[in-house]
């Protein structure tokens, strides 16, 4: 049984815990669990959608500062009824399926994508007390409905029976499958810190304050390391900038949903927002201390709040790097997963481990940063001995 203090800050913070269990009181006991799933997925369905056109229409605007032009900016104010726009287009546009296709694989595709993609919010703790399924194994359970995104790609190359689909899903299923293990690797630490694959647990473990500054394990040599390469990675899973290499235009046309149209390529327009979504909730929940505030005076400010400012934060990274980095080849992002993010992923587990071992103090953090510097000095030499990685060499068009 839950008890909620009666200050106005806990109030704020509870405030949709408190409408639920209110609006359970009217629900008989029969329908309960029915009601109370409905009551906690609704939100979810919701919310996260809304997030995608908001976050459609600032990543147009962002792109179109960083290049020097103008985003969108005719339908309403500012362009800011640009995502109805789309929506509706979406919505309108003749949906065209290929004779040859397999018609019921191609439309399950992107359905099987998008509800992939919100079964991964089952387990994210988006606030105090507010999480759709605590599971004991949360962890486990988010990456295991990560596989389901592979297949849905598979499905929509495999049954569109064109050559450029085909090789678009295998190439997808090719980076999802090099990038997804030190994904995993790299969130691993977490959970051996903590001693516990329940998401609530972690982010809990995490709420706690030395003075002002919280426990986040993102302020550790081995946190701050798992954080990036968890975010590389997310970046490589969600297709996204520079490793959006299945829908390269200039080498498949448009990977593997090239035949689909309409409302259907919207859908997967949106499994892939909330995939990346999804994954830097995970990162927040992981290292970044969930739902908690980042210093001990701001905890009085809602739960939810600082987990979807950490989400805008992380969402604005993710549009910067777009807007600046070029697309790796093929070769490049195959041997950056398997030749230094897998080993230093591993690497970083022993750090972690040692972590646990060496007594609390400065000769940890030294010993244990001094350690993963070593790692990425050496693994980066290799790569660049090699040539496997190599500078890149920027000309202005004569």
């Amino acid at each position: 049984m839950i008890v909620f203090s009666t200050t106005s800050a806990e109030r704020a913070d509870q405030i949709f815990v408190l409408i639920k269990h209110w609006l359970m009181g009217y629900v008989p006991a029969a329908a309960q669990p029915l009601a109370s799933a409905v009551l906690s997925v609704t939100p979810i369905l919701l919310v996260f959608p809304a997030i995608f056109a908001v976050t459609t229409l600032l990543e147009r605007k962002g792109l179109g500062r960083i290049q020097n032009r103008y985003g969108p900016n005719r339908v309403g104010p500012w362009g800011l009824l640009q995502p109805m726009a789309d929506g509706l287009k979406s919505l309108t546009k003749e949906d065209i399926v290929p004779t040859s296709a397999d018609h019921w694989v191609h439309l399950c595709a992107p359905l099987l994508l998008v509800i992939a993609s919100f079964l991964a919010y089952a387990v994210l703790p988006i606030g105090r007390n507010m999480v759709v399924a605590n599971l004991s194994a949360g962890v486990l359970f988010f990456f295991a409905i990560g596989a389901l995104v592979e297949v849905a790609i598979f499905m929509a190359g495999w049954s569109s029976r064109s050559k450029y689909s085909l090789l678009g899903a295998m190439r997808a299923i090719a980076q999802m499958v090099s990038y997804e293990t030190p994904l995993v690797l790299a969130g691993l630490v977490a959970v051996m810190a903590t001693g516990s694959l329940s998401t609530v647990s972690i982010v809990e473990a995490q709420a706690q304050y030395s003075g002002i500054l919280p426990h986040w394990f993102v302020f550790t040599p081995w946190g701050f390391a798992g954080f990036i390469l968890f975010m590389i990675a997310a970046t490589a899973e969600s297709n996204r900038s520079p490793f959006d290499l299945p829908e390269g235009e200039s080498e498949i046309i448009a990977g593997y949903y090239i035949e689909y149209s309409g409302f259907k390529f919207a859908l997967f327009f949106l499994g892939e927002y909330l995939g990346m979504f999804a994954t830097s909730g995970m990162a927040i929940t992981l290292f970044l201390g969930g739902w908690s505030a980042p210093f001990s005076f701001l905890t009085w400010v809602p739960s939810y709040l600082w987990f979807f400012i950490k989400l805008l934060g992380i969402t604005c990274v993710f549009i910067w790097v777009r807007g600046t980095l070029p697309r790796l080849r093929m070769d490049q992002l195959m041997h950056f997963a398997w030749r230094f993010m897998l080993p230093m992923t591993l690497l970083n587990i022993v750090a972690a481990a040692a972590w646990k071992f060496f007594p609390a103090g400065i000769i940890r953090w030294v010993a244990c940063a001094l350690f993963l510097a070593v790692a990425f000095v050496l693994l980066t030499r290799g790569l660049k001995r090699r040539g496997e990685i190599q500078a890149r060499q920027y000309r202005f068009a004569e």
